[in-house]
């Protein structure tokens, strides 16, 4: 019969650990020894049998073998034996032009959060994750959101003046531009309304600006405000409106904060053109995320309408609200008299701003189309080897306004190059030590929807979470940022060290010779600088809101971190947020988009494997330190004599000493690994408030939450801040007590490992 063609492969097989000593218990070379005899009855195999006996131990020795399995089982065939190869293995897979074919893909049509173009999405990345390995499914919500039926804007007087809004969105040239699936330019979660009124200009719509208008003696009340993009999250803007007494809102796009006045605008140029326009959501998110007709529940399919608050009754925007572009706003503007605005207030239009109110009036005419819709999260999963419980979670949003191709499409398209390099990884055999799970969450852009839907179905089980990495507009230009917890800032500094960066080096050195450069403006908060920072190193930002780490971090206390490479983005959400204007100006070659994943990769690569999680409470009780020390100055400032801040000092000192301390624990075994583990995962679980913030409680975090006027910033130590700035003493001597309470317990949790 001549020789076997696999016996250099088998005899390399059989030896493998779990199969040689092993052998007779599992009772492989038992099984093999009796078809070698069946064999020696028949004449023609004797010759043979030797290599059939090869044969059938190196081929039920892999069959019998669990893929991946723990223990003393040696690494299969290619797989990576320490944590440099693994790296190594994985840096090299996420790749340009996959990066590329997969935004073509994703951008290739409009895809508003529960249309069926969105469906189609989250189709795309099911079976991209299947195809890495994951374990896959499609979740489905049904959450309350609006779509628009009639958007008018009409300038009705002076008689002269005419204006019929909004306007198409169009340019000189490009290629998406016309699609009718394109949905008109509109406010999320504004209510319908025709109203007719005179017309006041109010800078930002920012509380001071409101309050700047009550000095100069101009009452907004049954009025229509027109304010501008910028300083706070557009919702702050329709909650001040709200407050204040407005008839309706205006929300336009000033050439100041991303048009002409920056550059050239699109198509010539990254910046805003003339008649772009930034579609959003104005729910009141920064007091409750998720669908508002289910605060606290996961609006699941088949959820009892009795579970809802009737959409009346729920926390939604009261004044009717539309953005516009700034070739629309420009006329009401022009002609607005009364006084002249104060000087900050002054725009890049050519002439001089007034506030009004009047002569110009316009008549607002919005019909909401409202419903349930359902939204569809994808959820993808490879369980632990060694800690199956506990669970690594990172994600990104898919939903986008229109194309979406830097918000959301450059997160996704790096997570999905992620996941395909962990698939590269388990196709060696390997598995990651703890469970990891990717979301591509839907319905992000009305809300946070999907995600916290999500965090609110499975909030028991993510208690064993130990991190959730999180990206959203991912790629916008060349200049990396990071936020994150304080525990986790070094970590992130780390991880930048080993990633290669397309301007050569690594990421982390071009981040930090980017320095002092003027950054661009950054719509997704990943390159915010920090509070405070305790030395020269490239700050790592804090967490406010605005993307999806908000539940995990803010709701039930887990670690987060979230990073973007940011440049000119001039077109957020807008209809020219598509593949041309990405290609020309954000990452004509994909090699940002490779970069990302990267670093996304790494990231959770880092936490699924670690023995010993990555978390440094030292530098988080000193930052706790310097945030409570400045609020007792600005106390100070407003009281003369405030409540003491000592007790609360001392706390954020003992969790300073207690990070210390466990930083320098080496556990003896694996029990002790799991119990420190469990002390660093559960310490920023211990920072939560029991009733959570003042008028806000779904907001539990002690430590960070969005500021209540900015929506998007963080606000530290927020229930002390808040009552400071309310100068309420009470309110203050409540925080602080509660605040002390939170460090406390986090320091206890690290101090019972010593």
């Amino acid at each position: 019969m001549g020789s076997w063609p696999y016996s250099v492969q088998i005899e390399k097989r059989a030896i493998n650990p779990s199969c040689g000593a092993a052998t007779s218990s599992c009772g492989v070379a038992r099984i093999a020894s009796r078809l070698e005899s069946a064999c020696l009855k028949v004449p023609r195999l004797i010759c043979a049998r030797r290599a059939l006996k090869r044969f059938m131990l190196a081929w039920l020795c892999f069959a019998l073998t669990p893929i991946g399995g723990s223990g003393g089982a040696a690494p299969a065939v290619g797989e990576p034996r320490t944590q440099a190869e693994l790296e190594k293995l994985f840096l090299g897979v996420p790749d340009p032009k996959v990066a590329e074919e997969d935004m073509r893909a994703l951008t290739s049509s409009p895809h508003i959060a529960g249309s069926p173009e969105d469906k189609k999405t989250a189709d795309f990345v099911a079976q991209k994750f299947r195809e890495a390995g994951l374990e896959t499914e499609i979740v489905e919500y049904k959450v309350w959101i609006n779509y628009p039926s009639e958007i008018s804007v009409d300038v009705i007087a002076p008689s002269g003046v005419k204006m019929h809004g909004p306007r198409p969105e169009h340019v000189s040239s490009d290629p998406y531009q016309d699609d009718p699936r394109i949905v008109v330019p509109y406010s999320g979660f504004s209510p319908s309304g025709d109203v007719a009124a005179e017309v006041v200009y109010a800078n930002y719509g920012r509380l001071e600006d409101f309050k700047r208008l009550e000095q100069m003696k101009v009452d907004v009340r049954g009025k229509i405000v027109i304010v501008r993009y910028g300083s706070n999250y557009r919702g702050v803007k329709a909650y001040l409106a709200q407050q204040f007494g407005a008839a309706g809102l205006l929300i336009y796009s000033d050439p100041l904060e991303d048009g002409y006045f920056k550059g050239d605008p699109y198509p010539r140029g990254p910046w805003r053109p003339a008649t772009g326009v930034q579609r959003g959501s104005i729910g009141f998110s920064f007091n409750l995320p998720g669908d508002p007709t289910t605060p606290g529940i996961a609006s699941v399919p088949g959820l009892p309408q009795s579970q809802r608050t009737l959409p009346q009754r729920a926390e939604m925007p009261k004044v009717p609200t539309t953005p516009l572009s700034w070739a629309d706003a420009e006329p009401i503007l022009r002609y607005l008299a009364g006084p002249e605005s104060p000087r900050d207030w002054q725009g890049a239009l050519p002439f001089t701003y007034h506030v009004g109110p009047g002569p110009v009036k316009v008549r607002l005419h919005l019909k909401q189309d409202y419903a349930y819709r359902s939204i569809w999260n994808v959820i993808g999963r490879v369980r632990g080897s060694v800690y199956p419980d506990e669970w690594v979670l990172a994600g990104n949003h898919r939903d986008a306004w229109v194309y979406g191709a830097v918000d959301p499409g450059s997160g996704t398209v790096a997570m999905l190059e992620a996941v395909r390099g962990l698939g590269r990884l388990l196709k060696t055999g390997w598995r990651p030590k703890r469970t990891v799970i990717f979301g591509s969450w839907d319905g992000e852009e009305h809300g946070l929807m999907g995600s916290t839907e999500w965090v609110e179905q499975h909030a028991a089980e993510l208690d064993r979470a130990v991190a959730y990495i999180n990206t959203d507009s991912a790629v916008s230009g060349r200049n990396f940022g990071a936020s994150a917890v304080p525990s986790l800032k070094q970590f992130m500094r780390d991880v930048s060290k080993a990633v290669p960066s397309p301007k050569g080096g690594t990421v982390y050195e071009a981040w930090r010779a980017a320095g002092e450069n003027p950054q661009q403006p950054d719509v997704t908060g990943s390159g915010r600088i920090p509070v405070v920072q305790f030395n020269a190193d490239v700050p790592v930002g804090d967490l406010g809101s605005g993307s999806d780490y908000t539940p995990f971090l803010q709701h039930l206390g887990i670690a987060s971190t979230d990073v973007a490479s940011s440049g000119s983005y001039g077109v957020y959400h807008s209809a020219f947020d598509d593949f041309t204007w990405f290609q020309r100006f954000a990452d004509p070659d994909f090699t940002y988009e490779q970069e990302m994943a990267r670093v996304l990769g790494l990231e959770t690569l880092r936490l699924a494997d670690a023995e010993l999680l990555p978390y440094d409470y030292e530098n988080y009780g000193r930052e706790i330190t310097a945030y409570v020390r400045t609020a007792k100055e600005r106390a100070e400032k407003t009281f003369g004599k405030p409540p003491s801040f000592d007790a609360a000092l001392e706390a954020a000192e003992r969790l300073a000493r207690a990070g210390a301390a466990i930083a320098g624990v080496r556990p003896k075994d694996t029990a002790e690994t799991v119990a420190v583990n469990r002390a660093l995962r559960e310490a920023e679980r211990a920072l939560l408030l029991p009733n959570g913030l003042p008028g806000r409680p779904w907001f539990r975090h002690a430590i960070y939450a969005p500021g209540r006027y900015t929506g998007y910033a963080a606000t530290v130590i927020p229930g002390v801040n808040e009552a400071i700035d309310a100068g309420d003493r009470e309110a203050i001597e409540q925080q602080l007590a509660a605040l002390t309470a939170a460090l406390e317990r986090a320091a206890v949790m690290l101090e019972r490992t010593r």
